[in-house]
Parts: structure tokens; sequence; C-alpha cells
């Protein structure tokens, strides 16, 4: 489904980027969702050419970019839903990917194009690509992020440490595996990528790069800069990728990509990262203590640590942040329930009769169904909804703290495993936008809880373009 507007801009026709001309800040928006901000102040230092930075965001359902200038001020922005190419075995989802691609990039308006400096963007952790490395074919349909492969884990769990990342079924390395033993023939001319990895690589066109956050779910190890020794020691390493930071030039942009859209000739393209690491760093939270809770369907936690801390059994592990950790774990608490029992309606008449100040002394444990991954690990623990008072107001206040509890105990569990200590809390996802809760979460949580300015994972995709091109300058 198309999500562009074309906007009337005013700013000069001409395609060449010594010729634009952007207006004073103007702010236009259409239907489908695509913004775009004029301004006329020189940030070029004076030669007329002002620099962008093109972040996109691939997610489960849809796609967005974010244009940004050097002070991370938002200039477009837009959205795509995966177009629903089909084949005999269910969704095409490589043609749909790259459809899109190629659809966000001509989305931008042709004179911002004309400026971006860099690309970046990220994709659905442990969505996992085999193509022959020679021609760039996939060989097989994409393994996505929440696709799992029990048959290979217990061949997984016999050569990684115990408790590691890979020990789970959706992990990448599951997926590899359980490819590599169907024996496939030329299987050994094959190489992994993953989604955001293949993307990239439309753009520049070098097969076989990836980052260290993508690469974690297949074994990599970011401290250590290196693939470990029991994996690269199995007969399938040879299909991993090379691993550069986030953020890192891989090249220039294609020259036909370059040419069809508009793009200026030293335009890079950068490593990506995955979708929930860019919607942290959209939030700019970059001293250890300061967290980010999302507030989507389920509960996710992420913490800035200086310390790494991994543990299969509580489904934590660590994204390295250039020198600091980004220490995480996912409850499935969280909006879903809400939605399963309130309408939005419903959700935002009660909540403005909530009293915040004051403890609910309801205690539940909402789940849609059985079954939690972090604080507590129990692919059995019930959900515990009862008893309902006779007041909804009261209701869905102590389902809002209940939330709240589970999430100070997430990060109380973060800090006995050893990860620095919470101090700060942002928030993003549609909880956000609840003021009463944010409230309820600040006492119960005792820290300051607030809402991110930037939410969108494009926005933080944008920001490690922006990275890559300051390195490629030496800044």
């Amino acid at each position: 489904m198309l999500h562009l507007f074309v906007c009337a801009l005013p700013i000069s026709e001409t395609t060449s980027s010594r010729s634009v001309t952007l207006t004073r800040t103007r702010l236009y928006r259409n239907r489908s969702g695509l913004r775009v901000m004029g301004d006329s102040v020189d940030r070029s230092g004076g030669n007329g050419l002002e620099k962008l930075y093109l972040g996109m965001d691939f997610g489960t359902s849809g796609a967005r970019f974010t244009v940004i200038d050097e002070q991370g001020v938002i200039r477009a922005e837009g959205k795509r839903e995966y177009p629903p190419f089909m084949r005999e075995e269910g969704m095409d989802w490589v043609s749909s990917w790259k459809a899109t691609l190629f659809s966000l990039l001509e989305d931008i308006p042709i004179t911002l194009r004309s400026l971006v400096s860099s690309i970046s963007l990220d994709g659905t952790s442990a969505t996992t690509l085999i193509l022959n490395r020679h021609s760039g074919e996939v060989l097989c349909q994409p393994f996505l992020y929440n696709q799992s492969c029990p048959d290979a884990l217990p061949e997984v769990k016999s050569i990684a440490p115990e408790n590691h990342t890979v020990c789970s079924g959706s992990s990448t390395l599951c997926k590899l595996v359980s490819w590599w033993n169907l024996k496939l023939p030329n299987r050994e001319s094959a190489i992994l990528l993953h989604q955001a990895d293949w993307l990239l690589w439309l753009l520049h066109g070098r097969l076989g790069v990836s980052d260290y956050n993508n690469a974690l779910k297949v074994g990599y190890d970011p401290e250590c800069e290196s693939y470990p020794s029991w994996l690269i020691s199995q007969p399938y390493s040879q299909l991993l990728p090379v691993v550069q930071s986030p953020g890192t030039s891989i090249g220039n942009l294609k020259d036909s990509i370059r040419r069809q859209f508009g793009f200026p000739d030293d335009c890079i393209v950068c490593t990506g990262t995955t979708d929930s690491i860019a919607a942290f760093l959209a939030a700019r939270a970059t001293e250890p203590g300061k967290a980010v809770t999302s507030l989507g369907s389920t509960l996710a936690i992420k913490l800035l640590s200086t310390k790494r801390v991994d543990d299969a059994r509580y489904g934590v592990y660590s994204h390295r942040l250039d020198d600091k950790w980004l220490v995480g774990g996912a409850s499935n608490t969280g909006g879903a329930i809400l939605r399963q029992l309130f309408s939005d309606e419903q959700l935002e008449r009660l909540s403005r009769e909530i009293n915040p100040t004051v403890a609910s002394t309801l205690d539940y444990y909402p789940l849609k169904s059985s079954g939690e991954r972090f604080p507590i690990a129990d692919p059995n623990l019930a959900p515990r909804l009862l008893p309902r008072p006779s007041s909804d107001v009261e209701y869905l206040h102590g389902i809002l703290e209940s939330i709240a509890r589970i999430e100070g105990k997430g990060y109380k569990l973060l800090k006995e495993m050893g990860a620095t200590e919470a101090e700060e809390v942002l928030t993003a996802g549609g909880g956000a936008k609840n003021d009463k809760w944010i409230k309820i979460r600040e006492r119960v949580l005792g820290l300051p809880v607030s809402k991110a300015v930037h939410t969108e994972a494009s926005y933080g995709a944008s920001l490690l373009a922006l990275k890559g091109a300051k390195q490629k300058m030496g800044l």
C-alpha cells in the first residue's frame, strides 16, 4: 500500500545540487504520512551545498525513511507498507522488500536526494537470507525474524557455550544450520546475509558485508571483534559474512542507482543495524544508565551499560554500541493485552480518570496467553487478570501499574546480573502517549521517566548514516 504524498514544495525544480534553494522552515504533510521540511538557513559553510543523511527502517509490516541534516533535524520522512507479492509457497518477501526499498528512494523529494551524503538502514533481527556468493541469487525463502528452527537447536547447543544467544530456535545460527543440513547441491558456494545486509548490498554491490549488531545472533563476538573458534571450526562457517561496526562506510552508492534517482556522485552506503537498536539510537540515550522502554504490543527494555550481560535463560543479551553495551530483555506483557481488554477510546477516556500518585492495590500479571520470557523465564506462566473490580478505571489502573512492576523487575534483574544501574528511562512505542502511565511508571520505578523525542527506527538509521559520513571525513 502506498503511503506517499506529493508535496507542493517551495523549492527549486532544478535537480543540480548546486542550485538548490530551500525555503524557510515549513512542514508539509499529506494523507500518506510523507513529511518534508524546508529551511533556507545555509548550513553548508557558505558553499551552497548542504549535506543530508538518509536512514531507512525495514520493520515487520512496512518500511520508513527519514532524512536529517547534520544537526539531526528531520528534513523529510515517509513510509510504505510491503506490497503483497505472492508465490506458490506464500509471500515473496524478497521481491516485496526490494520493491519497497526502491519505492522509498523514489519517495524522497529529488531536491533532497541530490544532497544526500550517506545512507544506512536497519532490518528485523535474525531475518536471514542465503545467497549464491557469485551471482547474488537468493537460494531459498528468507527465514523471518520470528521463524524457529527447533531441528537445529540440539546441534547448536552442542557447539555453543551454555546459555549463549544463539541457543534459541529463532537465532540466525539455528536457521543457517537448518538450511545447511538439507545438504543441497553447491551449498559451499552460498553466503549468509541478514535482511539489512542484503538491502544494503542492493545499494553498494559488495556482497558479504554485515554489522556486529545483526551478526550477534549468528554467533559473532563483538567484544573480540571476531567469530569464535567454536563457530569457525564448523563446515558452514565459510558462509558467514565479513563484519564491521554499524555505521561504517562500505563504499559508494552504485552508479546505476545514483543516476536513476539523482543522488550525488560521492554518496556512500554504510553498514546498518537491527530495528530495535536503531530505535534505541533514535532516542539518543548516550550515557551509561540511560534506558529505553518500548511499550508496544510487548514490553521491551534496553539499558546502556559499561558491562556486557548475556543469559539465554532469561532472554537477556547485549549488543555492542561503540565502547558500551546495550543490555536488553523483552516481556510478553504490554499493549497487546490492553487492546484485548479495552478499545482505544476506552483507554484514553479511562486513563484520564486515573490518579497516578495513588498506588493500585490490585496485583496482576497481564498476558494474552501463557508463557513469559523476561524478567521471569517460564513458558507456562499463566496470565493473572482477576479479580476484576466493578470500576473499569480501577481495573485499568491495576493493569497499568502491574505492567510497570514487571518493567521494574526487569531493570532490577539487569542490575543483579551486573549491568549498569538504570538512572533514567525514555519511553517509545504507543504506550508513550499515555501521560498517566508515564507518571505511574515514574513512581513505581523510582526513576525519571519521559517520552523519547524521536522514536522511529529510521531516525536511528539516519544517525548511523551521519556517523559513517563523519568517520569517512575523519571527523
